[in-house]
């Protein structure tokens, strides 16, 4: 069954998101836009800074309209000020994650064609074997620290423009407006590569300017134009946040907290405790390791209007504690980088804890078996999309954009699904990650939500694993609350819980203690590490 919106999404509002970007700034322009480190940083300034960064690619750069810029940085107002200028010069942003290795940088800046790189100080090192091997001309460097008081770069035979000193040199030159149509490209989105080499989503203006209306009508009745405060933990250069706080509440005039590092909990804390927040966006693990910090508990939470989830699945474990704790209940929402990203959000106020909400508006799913053909409602399928934040294929592999597209222009997830008759969907698993005891079909997230309500477990992750007998095997990794001075009595407490609420072949033959598990940058467990 296809489960339709109920209205049709009116996209005449913004030309581009250059057009959002200066409307933006004009409407809210004493308001602050960005507050990061210390500073806050208005409207007015945000559009000068990005202006003056726009002008200095068209006029002291080799840099066409089109082509592909690097972003690589964390969650400070360099990234914002670049992104925009990126856009504004009528260029292509290439967002990076900061973590990548050699091998994962010289892949995605040969891959996407990047031409210039906008990046930390703190990682040019890494770079040095990286450049000369890629088609990047001009890179750009700044430290978190620059736009409070400028720092030391240090000095490298690659990097020879600082960011403030873009700016200064910007500022003298006249900037020439672009505008872009919906269909022009603006950014190549890479996704996770956790299997294989990442591919660049394309995503055009339109793309963005869909889901960024899509995701206000679902949530316009938590938002206050002008007055939202929103803490932004994630990583902006992830296609989740970047929506969120670059696009959606920077369109209604909100100030984005952006946190630098979310794995210092209690600098996010602090940081926390000097804003009358409104709003935060978070994933399973951040929300249960902030739900056990006292301080945390301390916060002040009567101006919390939404929290939303996505990334990862939510447990349940972790959204009645976040909700005992701050009195919010968490709105999950499904996305993905090929989807701008968001497919589907729980709407507040009327949230089912366990699925990922109805699609949003103008959004169709459907639910596939192996030959692209319709399930019956109530049975698992790979979930397929159609939609305006439907991404235009992946940059340069029409072969691999092929076997992703259906014939009527669905775009299949990987995700198993299950859709209700009332329109909501359950994520079940991603494909690849299914179990299979027996001939059973085993879904890691069921056993994981199982086991993160019982009392001893503070996180888990579920993987299946060779097995002589049965095929495969479940296999549990678990993070304890609290060490155990025995080890076999707990296994059995919790084996014993297991049983007591799954059917016996999923529960799991292996359990395995650690003290963390393995994660990626933008919080998801890597399930393959623990299959080793």
């Amino acid at each position: 069954m296809t489960y339709d919106a109920d209205s049709t999404l009116d996209l005449q509002q913004y030309t581009s998101i250059v057009d959002l970007i200066e409307k933006s700034c004009r409407k809210f322009a004493d308001n602050t836009a960005y507050a990061c480190l210390g500073k806050d940083t208005t409207f007015t300034e945000i559009e000068r800074d990005s202006r003056h960064f726009a002008a200095y690619l068209q006029h002291c750069t080799h840099l066409q309209a089109g082509d592909r810029v690097a972003l690589q940085l964390p969650n400070i107002t360099q990234f914002v000020i670049a992104a925009y200028g990126i856009i504004r010069a009528g260029m292509v942003l290439v967002n990076t994650n900061p973590m990548y290795t050699e091998r994962e940088l010289t892949h995605q800046f040969n891959d996407s064609g990047a031409k210039a790189l906008v990046v930390l100080s703190d990682l040019l090192p890494t770079l040095t074997n990286v450049v000369k091997n890629t088609p990047i001309e001009l890179v750009i460097s700044t430290h978190a620290m620059d736009l409070i008081q400028a720092q030391p770069q240090p000095e490298t035979p690659f990097a020879k423009m600082t960011f403030l000193d873009v700016l200064t040199e910007g500022g003298k030159l006249q900037y020439q407006p672009v505008t872009p149509i919906h269909s022009d490209l603006i950014a190549l989105q890479y996704t996770g590569g956790t299997t294989g080499l990442s591919k660049g989503a394309m995503l055009n203006h339109g793309n963005l300017l869909a889901n960024s209306a899509q995701v206000k009508s679902r949530i316009a009745s938590t938002m206050n134009q002008g007055h939202d405060v929103f803490v932004a933990p994630l990583p902006i250069y992830h296609i989740y946040a970047f929506m969120v706080n670059l696009v959606l509440y920077f369109e209604s005039g909100s100030c984005s907290v952006l946190i630098p590092n979310p794995r210092d909990i209690s600098g996010l804390i602090n940081t926390m405790k000097q804003y009358s927040f409104t709003g935060f966006a978070g994933l399973n693990t951040l929300f249960v390791g902030l739900c056990h910090q006292p301080e945390f508990k301390a916060l002040d939470f009567s101006k919390m209007t939404i929290t939303i989830s996505g990334g990862t699945a939510l447990t349940s474990a972790a959204a009645n504690l976040w909700q005992q704790t701050t009195g919010c209940m968490i709105s999950e929402g499904y996305g993905l980088s090929e989807t701008s990203p968001v497919v589907s959000l729980n709407s507040p106020g009327h949230q089912r804890l366990g699925t990922i909400g109805k699609p949003v508006l103008g959004t169709e799913v459907k639910v596939l078996d192996m030959d692209d053909m319709e399930v019956a409602t109530g049975q698992a399928g790979e979930l397929a999309v159609r939609g305006p934040q439907v991404m235009q294929g992946y940059w340069n592999k029409p072969e691999e954009t092929a076997k992703v597209m259906t014939q009527d222009g669905f775009f299949k997830t990987g995700d198993i699904g299950i859709a209700s008759e009332d329109g909501y969907h359950t994520i079940v698993d991603r494909k690849k990650d299914m179990i299979i005891v027996s001939g059973f079909n085993v879904y890691p997230n069921e056993v994981e939500d199982v086991l993160s309500t019982n009392e001893l477990v503070l996180e888990c992750a579920v993987v299946g694993v060779e097995d002589e007998r049965t095929g495969e095997a479940v296999k549990a990794v678990i993070v304890l609350k609290q060490p155990s001075a025995d080890i076999d009595a707990t296994k059995q407490v919790i084996n014993d819980y297991c049983r007591s609420q799954l059917t016996a072949y999923k529960v799991p033959r292996i359990i395995e203690f650690t003290e963390q598990l393995p994660k990626s940058t933008v919080g998801k467990i890597l399930r393959r590490e623990l299959r080793k």
